[in-house]
């Protein structure tokens, strides 16, 4: 018997069964070959031994790792979280593990952690980050494929990507906004990234084909809250670029005794557990994440099988709650003011 410190091998299993190493290998992979009470003998030394086949040595003899690393910026975002959980759902039920790194919202750290990636014998590499540099992205794709989510922009050819329809999100917002009657609609944004430019864009352009050019206006989050203790300067329903933002606006309105939805429609963006966790609960545009998770996984083993690389965009889809409502004097679908 061995040491309960060491851990057993093929080697101790085929000396107290007294068969070969080939015959137990054959025995514990599928037991082609191998007379049943063989077969049965092997395996019940082993599990007398607690001996467990090194699957991941074995995969690596035939080429072959069945991990898949993932590159993730924050994993304190449930937005983050939900696209990860999404990928490891489909990794595992295609017999795949994968290794976590969390690039913690810093540029320098994601670069060093998708290298870090490249020496752990992952066959293919999922980041969801917009934070790595197109370089880096390119040099970590010429030794295996590379599938970037979420990043609308910037992706170097010959990598895959999964994102959301970021305009046609915000388009849905605004839309629906106005269908309630609310003219004085603003956008309210903190953020330069890609996503959150075409968001703002697309808000612009809804805005001026809706004929309200005159009363859209981008306002900053600290702007916002200061407008809540104007009423006559205070817009009748704004479009965060996030479910946070809805939500710090909400509670500033709650604190200025402005009234959501009766005096304020707001809609998030998202569609966050926090969304459903805020009164009113919070209409905002739910991005489908972890679809996303699996669209991407799915595009790793495209890549992997040597398919095109491919830009999949994910349509989101508006989740109306009770933080909108039509604006006063208006009458839409049942609903008046």
């Amino acid at each position: 018997m061995t040491s309960p410190l060491r851990r057993p091998t093929i080697v101790d299993v085929a000396k107290e069964a007294g068969v070969s190493k080939s015959l137990v290998s054959l025995a514990l992979r599928d037991g082609q070959g191998v007379g049943a009470s063989t077969r049965r003998r092997i395996v019940e030394v082993a599990e007398q031994l607690g001996y467990r086949s090194n699957t991941w040595a074995a995969s690596l003899a035939r080429g072959r790792s069945h991990l898949i690393g993932i590159v993730v910026n924050d994993l304190h975002s449930g937005y983050h979280t939900d696209i990860v959980d999404g990928i490891e759902d489909a990794a595992a039920s295609d017999g795949f593990a994968v290794v976590l790194s969390h690039g913690r919202r810093d540029p320098v750290i994601a670069a060093a952690r998708l290298d870090s990636l490249g020496g752990m014998g992952v066959e293919a590499i999922v980041v969801v980050s917009g934070q790595i540099d197109r370089r880096d992205l390119e040099r970590a794709s010429r030794s295996r494929p590379v599938v970037v989510v979420g990043r609308p922009h910037e992706v170097p050819e010959g990598i895959g990507q999964v994102s959301n329809d970021d305009r046609l999100g915000a388009r849905l917002a605004v839309h629906h906004l106005a269908a309630l009657g609310h003219r004085r609609i603003a956008h309210v944004t903190s953020s330069r990234r890609p996503a959150a430019e075409e968001r703002r864009e697309a808000y612009l352009e809804t805005m001026e084909q809706l004929g309200l050019a005159e009363h859209a206006e981008i306002l900053e989050p600290d702007a916002a809250v200061a407008r809540l203790s104007d009423p006559a300067g205070c817009p009748s329903a704004v479009f965060a670029a996030n479910d946070r933002l809805a939500r710090d606006l909400v509670g500033a309105a709650f604190d200025a005794g402005v009234d959501v939805p009766g005096a304020l429609s707001v809609v998030g963006y998202d569609d966050t557990d926090l969304a459903r966790a805020l009164r009113p609960a919070l209409t905002s545009v739910e991005q489908p994440r972890r679809d996303m998770g699996h669209r991407a996984f799915a595009l790793v083993g495209s890549l992997l099988a040597g398919d095109q690389v491919r830009h999949e965009v994910i349509e989101p889809r508006l989740v109306v709650r009770d933080s909108t409502t039509a604006a006063a004097g208006w009458t839409v679908a049942g609903v008046s003011r």
